[in-house]
């Protein structure tokens, strides 16, 4: 376990109290009891959700770091099209009920992206469209 302690960054706080801890130390905790069985997926809804801005921002980036040292598969749910473009290989869009799969978008610029080039910029205007958003917003 102190392996994945150090890996989400928590070494040091072994001994605190859940109470004592912010939300993204919090969402670490998670991560590091995740990944410490060992499991072939990880499934992750909505982690972040609960965090500000900037602390889900950073934790975008932990857990990017994370997943390129741990190898392992993650099915992120989320409903933040920057964070699944931030993160995903591949994002699946599902349709309004009944959901199902309407277009799954592949992702292919290198880790860590460029939240600034035209490929970022047309996979974020598709994935609006695909959600029935003007892609303006």
């Amino acid at each position: 376990m102190e392996h994945y302690i150090d890996l989400v960054g928590l070494k040091g706080f072994e001994k605190t109290y859940p109470g004592e801890l912010s939300g993204g130390m919090k969402q670490r905790v998670a991560v590091a009891r995740a990944l410490a069985v060992a499991p072939d997926i990880i499934f992750m809804d909505e982690p972040l959700g609960a965090l500000d801005s900037l602390t889900r921002l950073q934790m975008r980036s932990e857990l990017l770091r994370i997943w390129q040292a741990e190898k392992m598969t993650i099915l992120f749910v989320t409903h933040d099209v920057d964070e699944a473009l931030q993160l995903a290989d591949r994002i699946v869009v599902m349709s309004p009920r009944p959901g199902r799969i309407a277009e799954i978008v592949p992702v292919t610029a290198q880790h860590p992206r460029d939240l600034g080039s035209s490929e970022y910029g047309s996979l974020k205007n598709r994935l609006y469209e695909l959600l029935g958003v003007s892609h303006s917003v």
